[in-house]
């Protein structure tokens, strides 16, 4: 039923109507009890920030959710609660009770994004803790019209320009200024996010600090064992930090152990011995990516949205490349394969079709979320 309703509902728009979700919001606020909310916003690193937080509350004994987003195989993985993604029968009781607090008009109107935030709401309802990654946006997210008690924002870089703006400046601005009491910024590579962080801060009268101001010296150790034994790349373990800054805001003392089974699949994971998967899908992605492989060689199995800059992300990662597989992928969003294959052309990067894996060489997986489920889909058959 919930699976053949949202088929209904396109997953992408051209426009988005911002003023829907909280009209519709206000209608049933009545019917929710939230819990305590961490909202997370940036352009990068939202899941496994989100992941290592909520696992480590949930380690902690607390009832927690985290919703995240997209999946990659099935939309469970969107509602993640106590541990397990979330159950079939739970979605399938949420829906009915959401469908019976919304008119017709307004179930109908609802974007994909905007129903399933409200539908993982109910699905909490019974959390002490609920880890909430906002989608593209920042202010006028989905995620953004529910009260929250932090705010988390993780590296922000250059991505859904026609909605956010084509900046680094005009992005964080419409990010941060979702902020609503308190924030801690992760670490950033563009400096200009903390200026806009300064700027809001004092427009807003909001608290914002930086993720280091938490830490101290046996945080700085437990995050290096932390590391060790989850075998993070550095960039990872940048959103374990914010994570832990979290902690140390809540005033919830933690241990190593708390984090064991904190991977989210899909970040740098190493899926065969000779294949490492990553859902990234822009440039800030792909430089974190070839910062944690550079100096190893991979077939690139690859394809791109057309609103990504695919020039820029191949021309990052081109020393790693020995040479480009383009995976066919079903989505109208995907890039023609002539242009594709004119950039790589230009950039000297040799290029054929995906066909299937050869067990003597090393693969990379990139692109987006849906590259990834196209893979997996072909390497499962």
């Amino acid at each position: 039923m919930l699976e053949s309703f949202l088929n209904t509902k396109p997953l992408y728009y051209n426009e988005i109507d911002y003023e829907r979700m909280p009209r519709v919001y206000a209608t049933i606020k009545k019917n929710l009890k939230l819990p305590k909310i961490i909202h997370i916003i940036g352009t990068n690193g939202k899941g496994t920030t989100g992941r290592f937080l909520a696992t480590a509350l949930y380690s902690l004994g607390f009832v927690v959710g985290h919703y995240t987003s997209p999946h990659i195989k099935k939309f469970n993985e969107r509602i993640w609660l106590n541990g397990s993604n979330v159950e079939d029968v739970t979605l399938s009781s949420a829906h009915t009770q959401l469908l019976s607090f919304l008119t017709k008009e307004d179930a109908d109107s609802l974007s994909y994004f905007e129903y399933t935030t409200l539908l993982a709401l109910l699905v909490y309802q019974e959390c002490e803790y609920v880890v909430l990654e906002a989608g593209l946006g920042g202010e006028h997210d989905a995620t953004a019209v529910f009260e929250n008690i932090l705010t988390l924002i993780t590296p922000i870089g250059i991505d859904h320009e026609a909605f956010l703006g084509n900046t680094i400046e005009k992005i964080a601005t419409t990010k941060l200024s979702a902020i609503q009491k308190h924030a801690i910024v992760g670490k950033q590579i563009e400096s200009d996010v903390y200026k806009v962080a300064d700027k809001i801060a004092k427009e807003k009268h909001v608290e914002i600090k930086t993720y280091a101001e938490f830490l101290n010296n046996s945080d700085v150790e437990k995050i290096k064992k932390i590391t060790s034994k989850l075998n993070l790349a550095e960039y990872l373990q940048e959103n374990l930090s914010l994570s832990i800054a979290a902690l140390k805001f809540l005033n919830i003392a933690y241990e190593v152990e708390n984090f064991q089974e904190a991977k989210l699949f899909g970040r740098l994971t190493q899926f065969r011995e000779n294949i490492i998967v990553d859902v990234g899908h822009n440039a800030l992605a792909a430089q974190r990516v070839y910062e944690s492989l550079k100096g190893n060689k991979y077939i690139l199995v690859y394809n791109s949205y057309k609103d990504k800059d695919y020039k820029k992300i191949l021309k990052i990662l081109q020393p790693l490349i020995s040479h480009v597989e383009i995976i066919k992928v079903e989505d109208a969003r995907i890039e023609s394969q002539n242009k594709l294959e004119e950039v790589m052309q230009n950039l000297g990067i040799d290029y054929r079709d995906f066909v299937t894996i050869q067990r003597q060489e090393k693969y990379l997986v990139f692109g987006s979320f849906s590259v990834l489920e196209k893979f997996l889909k072909v390497v499962d058959e």
